[in-house]
């Protein structure tokens, strides 16, 4: 599932390719993709211009004129490219907007998880999913003090805490493993056990991360793309995640692999240990 770095990266693409284009057409060839329904999303966007788009979390917002938003999200595979008309649609293309210029752009996804609900301009925080989301993992957003009482209100293992978007929104569960080694702490670490050191470095290491992240343009690890069709660079510059028997790049310990909220999770046991609570 593309994850916060990922979708920084389309929006980026996006803001570049659509912004300032009016929509002449839209296609939608899988009607249970847009909400509330395939007659009033068409009806509501033909003609509109897209005056910009906003990230929150791993959540698209698409703005309109005539105070119309797209709540757009990509779930495990959509993806949001721009081609010429001319060229032919791809199979899994389910929703195609055709711009006044000839582009278009097309939304594809192979399991179609991915779902856009059209809302007025100012009711984006009214669709599921952001109406309880997290602060944004940014210094200015997600302070300290937010962290120490939030985590100290949980029992529940840190990797599941830094998973859930009503606490930090937009980790999944790569940079959730990247910043748990980073930080030196074991996945399954009771959250409100975490010293308040350790939840220090841990916040200044998913702003260090993140940034990275962004900067490489996303990781490509199964079939993330940017808006332009490129694949990220980041999973070159990963530590654990998916490296299972590999050695520790501190001290060469073997990675290992196991099970956290259902996720594989990929960690070092030595430099991750998991502290008890009379440690």
């Amino acid at each position: 599932m593309p994850e916060l770095p990922e979708v920084e990266t389309v929006k980026r693409g996006l803001e570049a390719l659509v912004v300032g284009k009016k929509i002449k057409k839209i296609d939608v060839y899988y009607p249970k993709m847009v909400l509330p329904n395939e007659s009033e999303f068409i009806k509501a966007l033909t003609g509109k211009t897209i005056l910009g788009i906003d990230r929150r979390g791993k959540y698209l917002l698409f703005h309109f004129n005539d105070q119309q938003s797209m709540v757009s999200h990509l779930r495990m595979e959509g993806k949001y490219s721009v081609h010429s008309h001319e060229v032919p649609l791809n199979k899994h293309d389910h929703v195609v907007f055709e711009f006044t210029d000839g582009t278009e752009l097309r939304y594809n996804d192979t399991r179609k998880f991915g779902r856009m609900v059209l809302v007025p301009t100012g009711e984006e925080y009214t669709v599921a999913g952001l109406k309880t989301i997290g602060p944004e993992p940014t210094p200015e957003t997600l302070s300290v003090d937010y962290l120490v009482e939030t985590m100290k209100k949980h029992h529940k293992s840190i990797k599941s805490f830094l998973l859930d978007q009503n606490m930090i929104a937009g980790l999944g569960n790569i940079y959730c493993d990247e910043v748990l080694w980073l930080a030196k702490i074991h996945p399954l670490q009771p959250t409100n056990t975490v010293p308040l050191g350790k939840i220090v470095t841990l916040r200044q290491k998913i702003f260090d991360e993140l940034t990275l992240a962004i900067k490489a343009k996303g990781t490509t690890v199964f079939s993330y793309l940017d808006a332009s069709g490129h694949a990220g660079s980041f999973q070159n510059q990963l530590h654990v995640y998916q490296r299972t028997g590999k050695p520790c790049e501190r001290c060469g310990t073997p990675i290992e692999r196991i099970k956290v909220a259902q996720r594989g999770t990929h960690f070092c046991p030595f430099c991750q240990k998991l502290i008890k609570d009379d440690e």
